[in-house]
């Protein structure tokens, strides 16, 4: 299809309030001239997940904007409405945070009582030395950095806050919540969201599982094998979003680990659309972020870009 006509150049950089009554008409209209079909009645299942594209992620001068977000949103968006008819099921995760949480500048102090500076690794023998102090949780909050170092992936990176629960920056970047909206109306079938991170003692990259899944007796959340089952009852699952190098990567991790201990061939039907992610430019990441992806291709994903038309 071609792309709406309320679809301007400048919606992939802007914020305004999702323009519903037009969208809606607009799909309603283009689905009974093109005689789509509802989704239910797709042979070939498709389903596309698109990874934190919220406002903080996505938007300049949002906390922590990822540079490329913006066009990798504007080549998302070609690509999602060049194959609506195609797309059966369409899901995004949303990350979603409050002020009091361990990757959050508020949850710790230096000993002159003064917070992290956005970015700033924290590491277990930091907190062993006193270097940095919990303001809360103090023996689970080392024990999670002990853990998270343990696991290989990640050290404890300080984020500034974002991805607010309540905020602007939680939402969907508009351009993407309206494409959300026609793709529904059109298709006759409910967008899946899926919120991940509120659990204050963990990060949670993935959408599938936290960083750290239990402290001591604490339960800090689980693999979430209902959004597995639901991807996977799918022909091809497309994915793309934000960052790269951190909650895309995790999240295909994720996707990667559960599916190998079910059947590797399981992994050709993940298709990574990799111009539409961009990896955070700081540290090391755009390099952690490149090997991930190739790692993960190696055993079996396979690789695309927004110039592709389902078939």
């Amino acid at each position: 299809m071609t792309i709406p006509s309320f679809v301007r150049p400048t919606d992939v950089s802007d914020l305004y309030v999702e323009r519903a009554q037009v969208v809606s008409s607009e799909a309603r209209t283009w689905a009974r001239s093109s005689k789509v079909r509802p989704s239910l009645a797709d042979t070939k299942k498709v389903a596309v997940f698109g990874i934190d594209v919220q406002v903080a992620f996505c938007t300049p001068g949002a906390s922590l904007f990822v540079p490329g977000a913006v066009e990798d949103n504007a080549r998302a968006l070609a690509f999602l409405y060049g194959n609506l008819d195609r797309i059966t099921t369409l899901a995004f995760s949303l990350d979603t945070h409050r002020v009091f949480q361990i990757f959050h500048p508020s949850w710790w102090v230096d000993a002159n009582g003064a917070n992290p500076a956005p970015l700033t690794p924290i590491t277990y023998a930091e907190v062993k030395a006193g270097q940095w102090r919990a303001t809360r949780f103090s023996s689970e909050s080392e024990e999670y950095v002990r853990l998270l170092e343990q696991g290989g992936k990640y050290t404890l990176t300080i984020w500034p806050y974002h991805g607010m629960l309540g905020g602007i920056s939680h939402a969907l970047v508009p351009p993407m919540m309206e494409l959300s909206m026609f793709h529904a109306i059109a298709r006759d079938t409910e967008t899946v969201f899926v919120q991940k991170g509120e659990e204050p003692l963990t990060e949670s990259y993935s959408a599938l599982s936290p960083e750290v899944t239990k402290i001591g007796d604490r339960s800090l959340g689980a693999f979430d094998e209902r959004l597995f089952e639901l991807l996977m009852t799918h022909d091809e699952v497309y994915v793309f979003g934000q960052a790269k190098s951190h909650c895309v990567l995790s999240t295909l991790r994720d996707l990667m680990t559960k599916i190998e201990s079910i059947d590797r061939a399981l992994a050709s039907k993940v298709v990574i659309i990799g111009d539409a992610m961009s990896p955070v430019p700081a540290l090391n990441f755009a390099e952690l972020a490149q090997r991930g992806i190739q790692e993960l291709v190696e055993k079996g994903m396979r690789l695309t870009d927004t110039h592709a038309r389902l078939g």
